[in-house]
């Protein structure tokens, strides 16, 4: 059976290793993690992803979080009969069961995984134009009181620049070593049962064309 995981790509490099684990013979399939700054986008680019994967696959899986998509994302997967990963976004994956602890503990908390450290001055600084407008810093995390750094691994690099982007931001840091959480959990209950009829996807949504019977928002 082949089966494809189209997935954001912000969980590259821990889907990689979640399958290597495992040794799952899958495709891995990302989506532009740009693509949370304009959230808007995340349902039409993956959206593209399915039309262009269903003809060819048996099983499709999304490994992504609504992501502030605002339904948008659930509505094009039931449209194709597509699981997703349950979940708001990735921080609830890693977090768990302790994500709406430390929520409720302190709502004023900016997350950080390992993904978004090796990539935080393109993702977060330029994304918010910080690197053109640096006196906005503290109008951007003016309600924030401090910096959890949800680790998925042990890597005293990582540590260094989670150390240094709390003295950047001026907050005071934790870190939570998480592993893979909820992702890796949830993705082997998916893998595990995938075969079954009920996922397999509507192809009937997709026109002769490869195109879906309703215009694809624009991305």
């Amino acid at each position: 059976m082949k089966v494809a995981i189209v997935l954001c790509g912000a969980l590259g490099r821990e889907v990689i290793a979640i399958a290597r684990k495992h040794g799952w013979h899958v495709s891995l399939h990302g989506i532009d993690a740009q693509a949370h700054m304009r959230p808007e986008r995340i349902a039409p680019l993956v959206e593209r992803k399915l039309i262009e994967l269903i003809p060819n696959t048996d099983r499709v899986i999304v490994a992504y979080g609504d992501c502030g998509s605002g339904g948008a994302l659930d509505e094009v997967l039931a449209r194709y009969n597509v699981p997703r990963l349950r979940g708001p976004h990735c921080y609830a994956w890693y977090g768990g069961a302790s994500f709406d602890a430390l929520m409720d503990e302190e709502p004023g908390t900016f997350f950080l995984t390992d993904f978004l450290l090796r990539g935080f001055d393109g993702l977060v600084w330029k994304g918010l134009g910080l690197d053109r407008f640096p006196q906005l810093k503290d109008d951007y995390f003016a309600h924030y009181k401090r910096l959890v750094y949800l680790a998925q691994r042990e890597d005293d690099d990582l540590l260094r620049r989670a150390q240094a982007v709390a003295a950047r931001l001026n907050l005071p840091l934790e870190v939570r070593h998480t592993g893979y959480g909820d992702l890796e959990t949830q993705l082997v209950a998916l893998m595990r049962e995938i075969g079954a009829a009920k996922y397999a996807p509507n192809r009937h949504s997709i026109m002769r064309d490869g195109t879906h019977d309703a215009k694809i928002r624009k991305a």
